[in-house]
């Protein structure tokens, strides 16, 4: 489906509970050397005429009419960053070229190319006064480099934009500390968090202390739970009490909880955003859950089922299922008649040694961590553990290939 962006200001904005929240005042996109611009989101404007940014990702659904959208929705203003370019504010009635005839941007459509990304497709040009536009790819028509106020900072970030972010981290420690801020500082928050995610200590810490206090918030409300405790770890007291302070409180409070527990501990490792659904869902909603793009592979491996509330700490803690197990079952079977009895739940205050040796007897991917109360606190993940357990500084040596 086709969305001609010039359409698409005005349109109100709704948020899961269908409340509106705003209307839409313009959508950013990133400019790529020899391809398509992607969609970062939107800038919309909520009451009392305050933009912020909608990220692509969380919305849900355009319509004729409505854009909804899923999650929460950052209230920080928005800030155009170096490498993000308006479509309604720079580029329509820019003059451009349509092979070698003068032409001027008369709208540009976007279009979903996989689940979630987005990509600016076709442009519709005219020439002269008479408005009669025609719609051609964007590959035909040439002049938006003009767009690209920092070519140094815009050119690097679109030869990492395909990167996967371990990828990006690497390029990125790789560069000279002043260029590695002034990229990081032109990413959007969500790329951002990733990358930060992939990097050593020392450097994301120097990251983050080039931010502005509540851009560094912003951020840390971005990455994992467990992430972002691993981090405000490595920080001063003080500078980690500023930064959750920042945090919207329902962002902040897995992460304060996770800071509770010593680092090197089960409760200290683990990811406080399993999946977790009651006994009575039924295997077609656990598939359903676990197929969403942004869960990492070892996080969507398994089910945990608890009684509600059904996010951490969840209600009492029933057991757990594997994803092939799911496969095999009949799409209408009750998660609470799936459970694997085998697998038995660890203690936050595990050692990294025992968890290692718990996961390593049973071949698991995740354990269940549950408390003294019964409750499903999080769940420590393989990736988790190898992240601790390597030596400091293996994602610098990671590069050598064995040099």
């Amino acid at each position: 489906m086709k969305i001609f962006v010039a359409r698409l200001p005005g349109t109100p904005v709704f948020d899961p509970a269908g409340d509106q929240i705003g209307r839409v005042r313009d959508v950013v996109v990133g400019l790529r050397i020899g391809r398509r611009p992607n969609v970062h989101g939107f800038v919309v404007e909520v009451q009392p005429r305050r933009p912020v940014f909608l990220p692509i990702t969380r919305v849900r659904r355009i319509e004729a009419g409505s854009l909804v959208f899923t999650g929460r929705l950052n209230m920080r203003r928005f800030e155009q960053r170096a490498a993000e370019t308006l479509v309604i504010g720079e580029m329509l009635d820019l003059s451009v070229r349509l092979g070698d005839q003068p032409m001027t941007v008369y709208d540009v459509a976007m279009e979903e190319v996989r689940p979630s990304t987005w990509e600016i497709t076709k442009v519709a040009v005219y020439k002269g006064r008479r408005r009669e536009p025609r719609i051609v790819d964007w590959e035909e028509v040439s002049g938006f480099d003009t767009l690209q106020q920092d070519q140094g900072a815009s050119g690097l970030i679109s030869a990492f934009e395909s990167l996967r972010a371990a990828d990006m981290a690497s390029a990125l420690h790789d560069l000279p500390s002043k260029r590695r801020f002034e990229i990081a500082r032109a990413l959007n928050d969500i790329r951002l968090a990733d990358v930060l995610e992939e990097l050593p200590p020392d450097d994301q810490i120097g990251i983050l202390e080039t931010l502005e206090p509540e851009r560094a918030a912003d951020v840390l409300e971005e990455m994992g739970p467990d992430d972002a405790a691993d981090l405000l770890h490595d920080l001063p007291a003080e500078r980690a009490a500023e930064l959750l302070a920042l945090m919207e409180p329902g962002e902040a409070a897995p992460v304060r909880r996770l800071l509770r527990y010593p680092e090197t501990s089960a409760g200290g490792v683990m990811t406080s955003e399993p999946v977790i659904l009651p006994p009575t869902a039924t295997v077609a909603e656990a598939l359903a859950h676990i197929r969403q793009q942004d869960l990492p592979p070892a996080v969507a491996a398994q089910v945990y089922v608890t009684r509600p509330p059904n996010e951490t700490p969840t209600g009492k803690y029933l057991g757990v299922t594997h994803f092939q197990r799911l496969l095999r079952e009949p799409p209408s079977t009750l998660l609470g008649g799936v459970l694997d009895p085998s697998i038995d739940p660890i203690r936050p205050e595990f050692t990294l040694r025992e968890v290692t040796y718990y996961m390593a007897n049973y071949n698991l991917v995740a354990a269940p961590v549950v408390d003294e109360l019964g409750r499903l606190v999080g769940a420590v993940t393989v990736d988790d553990v190898l992240d601790h357990m390597l030596p400091e500084g293996w994602r610098e040596r990671a590069d050598d290939h064995g040099e």
